[in-house]
């Protein structure tokens, strides 16, 4: 099979298409024709070797058909699903003709949606059914403030809590971007900025109930003091950097607020989090009713797979990057 590899650590260029045997079948796995896949901010710490060695063959999602499932637990052409589970990471990943996942992250699903439609979907709209429907439990008529909403992950989480009947604010670096996210269903879209938070109090003096923070820990803090007593924020990117965050909680966390984390990439499909809790099949649905506004915002070949690095690298990217096979 052809296979982009990570030659060594670095830049895009350092991404390279290679012939590598075809993955076997194990108990326990399902080997998959990949037909398209999403990229994502983890994949460039995986180039970079930010995280440590990684696998030689990135990609932690992918939409295809079942090739072989040892246990028959999915039928040979079934169109699936596969998100995380290690994948790019201790396990070659989805940056590749075929892959073997654990069954454990791989979900089936009927539609009509194009390959390129349906890869955009699964890390996404996983991570923020996850983060906003049980974590956060957000509820009809909630206020929610969705920080670093115009990344494929923040675009997610609007249609999402805008579906749920949530009133959204979404942030936003550049003011022109407004329009697509009311689109989306935001109620009201702010600047990014160091203190959106008392921007935001300005509006609602009592804080809001909850917050989705992409932005990571340059904002959480900040996030934090735009909540109400009992309010709840939930930490589930880095798109402003990672790295330790150094807090005093009792002087910098408003008193009564929550504050939990969502690191899809390590339990998605484990049995704390298992993929059973996420509605696949009608999360692919309102995107094929166009109740979800999930198409991909780029779509490049295979062999295009450099400058797919360096556009969703340069945060330009306005969505999701896709790549066909």
């Amino acid at each position: 099979m052809r296979a982009i590899v990570i030659k060594q650590y670095g830049g895009p260029e350092v991404l390279a298409i290679e012939e590598r045997p075809d993955p076997e079948p194990a108990p326990g796995h399902v080997v998959i024709d990949v037909k398209a896949f999403g990229l994502n901010q983890a994949e460039i710490y995986f180039r970079k070797g930010a995280w440590g060695d990684v696998a030689e063959i990135s990609g932690i999602e992918c939409a295809g058909v079942v090739r072989a499932d040892p246990q028959g637990r999915f039928a040979p052409g079934q169109t699936v699903v596969a998100v995380v589970g290690g994948l790019g990471r201790s396990l070659n990943g989805s940056y590749a003709e075929q892959v073997r996942v654990p069954a454990s992250n791989v979900a089936a699903v009927t539609t009509d949606l194009s390959w390129e439609a349906l890869a955009a979907i699964p890390e996404s709209y996983a991570t923020a059914w996850t983060a906003l429907c049980g974590i956060l439990d957000l509820r009809t008529a909630q206020t929610v403030l969705i920080r670093g909403a115009t990344s494929a992950l923040g675009q997610a989480a609007v249609n999402i809590a805008a579906e749920r009947g949530a009133r959204v604010i979404a942030t936003t670096r550049n003011p022109r971007r407004a329009p697509q996210l009311e689109a989306l269903g935001a109620a009201a879209v702010m600047v990014e900025a160091p203190d959106l938070a008392t921007r935001i109090r300005e509006r609602h003096p009592d804080g809001i109930d909850a917050a989705l923070d992409i932005v990571g820990h340059t904002t959480i803090l900040d996030s934090l003091a735009s909540l109400r007593r009992g309010g709840h924020a939930c930490l589930v990117g880095f798109l402003g950097g990672g790295g330790p965050l150094t807090m005093d909680p009792i002087f910098q966390m408003p008193s009564g607020t929550h504050l939990s984390v969502f690191g899809s990439a390590l339990v998605t499909g484990t049995p704390s989090f298992p993929l059973s809790e996420i509605p696949f099949q009608d999360i692919v649905d309102r995107v094929s009713a166009g109740i979800y506004k999930a198409q991909p915002a780029r779509v490049f070949r295979f062999e295009e797979i450099q400058a797919a690095h360096r556009l969703l690298e340069s945060h330009e990217a306005n969505g999701k990057v896709v790549v066909r096979i």
